[in-house]
């Protein structure tokens, strides 16, 4: 499976980056899924050489803007480009009225167009497989305040697992989310303080033994971060890192 990091920053565009989007690729099968998708994900695709179009699945952890409020662009690219391969939306409970709210918000009336491809959603429940073609998602609840249940993603596909925090202060849900899992992606908003519903990387270290993952690499970075990534001794994602799992 190929992982590349579309965007690793935080909501504010620290450092430059773009909000959070990852794209994974199933070697076998080339069928590209996304995990999140912030406001600025297709400039992100565009700047990377990654076509929207062929963007099979979007799978969110949650419901902020800088996760999935990229998705109604993705819609409306679809349309403009005469896509007519289905996009499938996967989120959490809530996730189609929220998406079709943010469109009405954005582009009045763009709820109501005729395209030429299907948009069909899927929630996420605690811990039940879902399958999204070419993978199987599973959700664990979290702790991030975002108006509908968040959740951690382990993604499985060709044998191979990976997991994605989401947003989301230490909670054990973690745990079992990243066991076994090839990859572990975790948000460090921040190196050591520690705030309300948030990661920071001294939490995630003093829990590192536990997470039976082979591979950690963090992502959604803050300024206070970014400012550490030199002295840093673990891998930390950057926007267009690829890695291959």
């Amino acid at each position: 499976m190929k992982v590349r990091f579309l965007g690793s920053g935080d909501a504010f565009g620290s450092g430059g980056r773009f909000q959070a989007c990852i794209h994974l690729r199933d070697e076998a099968v080339a069928a590209p899924v996304l995990l999140d998708c912030g406001a600025s994900s297709l400039i992100a695709m565009r700047r990377f050489g990654v076509d929207p179009q062929a963007i099979d699945a979007v799978i969110l952890s949650h419901l902020h803007g800088d996760h999935f409020g990229g998705v109604p662009f993705l819609i409306l690219d679809g349309q403009f480009k005469r896509r007519n391969r289905p996009l499938v939306v996967v989120g959490p409970p809530g996730v189609e009225a929220r998406v079709k709210a943010t469109m009405e918000a954005l582009f009045p009336g763009s709820t109501r167009v005729e395209r030429k491809f299907d948009t069909r959603f899927a929630e996420l429940a605690d811990r039940v497989p879902l399958a999204v073609w070419p993978v199987s998602v599973t959700g664990f609840e979290v702790s991030h305040a975002s108006g509908a249940p968040p959740f951690a993603l382990r993604v499985t596909g060709e044998g191979k697992v990976v997991t994605y925090s989401g947003d989301t202060e230490w909670t054990e849900s973690l745990i079992e989310a990243a066991r076994g899992a090839d990859l572990f992606v975790a948000e460090a908003l921040f190196y050591d303080k520690r705030v309300k519903y948030h990661l920071d990387l001294a939490t995630l270290l003093q829990h590192r033994a536990r997470l039976d993952c082979r591979r950690l690499v963090l992502t959604h970075m803050g300024e206070d971060m970014l400012a550490r990534l030199d002295g840093l001794e673990v891998e930390a994602a950057e926007d267009g890192k690829q890695l291959s799992v």
